[in-house]
């Protein structure tokens, strides 16, 4: 099979790297991709949100899968380009796509199915929000109803900086068209986990979870990034607890999507506070999470392209997916300045010596060539170095054994992650 990757990041770094491994591949593209990337596919400088340049490069190179990472082209209409040139595309189509790219849509959808998710307010008006933070109080939750990279959720501790949000977002417009609306919703409290499954319109199956750390600083201190290291699996998820969420949460999202004539097609990747009351829906996003996807594709053990494929076809109802029984950790290395303006074409060494630690991958995020050849930054969150392990003790202990070998003094990290786990 002739398989196109599109995005240029670790979560499509990883999904190559998955990919690259199948028998059933003969030929594999990332479209933009990046250095990393390039080592294990044919890259070509086609931008993620062109939809045209991408459906015109799947059709000349004769594509008979899209994998599509982020979610930007799938709120464009990418899987939608796709299905009318008759090219099988994994990721849902703009219409249930609009589960990560409207907030509003999202609780909508859960309503109606009966998930469960936080009680909360819609706003198209600044006054009428500051007055429902007021009567409500704090903590509580701002966000952006559109898509803001990840950056459009405040987690207010006080009413005034809930109403700096809401004047940030809707007046400054800070995060762009995506602030004209917003949703205010209760602060859940409990532990985050991030969970995937793979659905085919119909069925769903178990991908797995993770948990990220979004906070920049060690002991979650500091503002939200787009994540800063993540790992796999979380112990606090049990299997009872994901037969719950499957139950409640996944099934009945896809069902009611289904019946607005909306199949999803693709991964969803539910956002759960574990509460007291259980586990409750935050989010709901239509790709793999960023660094989520690297600590799952560190663990997984099946060919990863078949279940590609069947989630494509409906055929995912039989399908069974294994698991190696280690655990998986992914540190994220970040260049100065992120989460705000990243120091950008500063020279990344020692990437081989990293790689040669015992079960660790290094995945490239937001890398790039100089001129000269050189590796560089070239974004925020630049380096993935994942490992995997017996314990999450030994996977932690190898992937920043690889990160001593990193010579990139413009770079850091947090010296935490995995903290719950141990």
């Amino acid at each position: 099979m002739k398989v196109l990757v599109v995005g240029g990041g670790g979560r499509e770094h990883a999904l190559c790297w998955a990919i690259s491994a199948s028998p059933l591949l003969t030929r594999l593209i990332c479209a933009p991709g990046n250095p990393g990337i390039a080592e294990i596919a044919e890259c070509f400088p086609v931008g993620s949100e062109d939809i045209e340049g991408q459906l015109a490069l799947a059709k000349a190179e004769g594509v008979d899968l899209v994998v599509v990472g982020p979610e930007a082209p799938l709120t464009l209409g990418l899987a939608d380009a796709c299905a009318q040139a008759g090219i099988p595309c994994f990721g849902p189509k703009a219409g249930p796509a609009r589960l990560e790219g409207s907030k509003s849509f999202f609780k909508d959808i859960a309503n109606a199915a009966g998930a469960p998710t936080a009680a909360f307010g819609r706003f198209t008006e600044a006054a009428a929000a500051r007055a429902y933070i007021r009567e409500k109080g704090a903590p509580i939750v701002v966000k952006a109803d559109g898509l803001a990279a990840g950056k459009g959720v405040v987690v207010a501790t006080t009413v005034e900086e809930a109403e700096q949000a809401v004047t940030e977002m809707m007046e400054d417009r800070i995060h762009g068209a995506a602030g004209a609306t917003l949703v205010i919703e209760e602060c859940l409290v409990g532990e985050e986990i991030s969970f995937f499954a793979l659905c085919d319109g119909s069925h769903a199956i178990p991908l797995g979870a993770a948990q990220d750390h979004k906070r920049v600083g060690d002991g979650d201190t500091g503002p939200n990034t787009g994540g800063m290291g993540a790992y796999s699996p979380p112990p606090a998820f049990t299997e009872a607890l994901q037969a719950e969420v499957m139950e409640r949460c996944i099934t009945p999202v896809l069902a009611e999507l289904a019946r607005r004539d909306m199949p999803f097609q693709g991964v969803l990747f539910a956002g759960l506070m574990l509460t007291k009351e259980g586990p409750k829906l935050l989010e709901f996003n239509v790709r793999f999470g960023d660094p989520e996807c690297q600590a799952l594709m560190l663990r997984l053990r099946s060919d990863i392209l078949p279940a590609l494929v069947a989630a494509t076809q409906g055929e995912l109802k039989d399908f069974d997916l294994r698991w190696e029984k280690l655990a998986s950790i992914l540190v994220v290395m970040a260049a100065e300045g992120y989460p705000g303006t990243p120091r950008k074409g500063t020279e990344i060494r020692g990437l081989e010596a990293a790689a040669q630690v015992p079960g660790v991958q290094v995945f490239h995020a937001g890398t790039a060539r100089d001129d000269a050849g050189r590796l560089v930054a070239n974004g925020g969150r630049v380096l993935g170095i994942g490992a995997s392990g017996k314990t999450f003790q030994e996977a932690r202990e190898a992937a920043y054994a690889a990160i001593a070998k990193v010579d990139w003094p413009e770079g850091f990290c947090r010296k935490d992650i995995g903290w719950r786990a141990l």
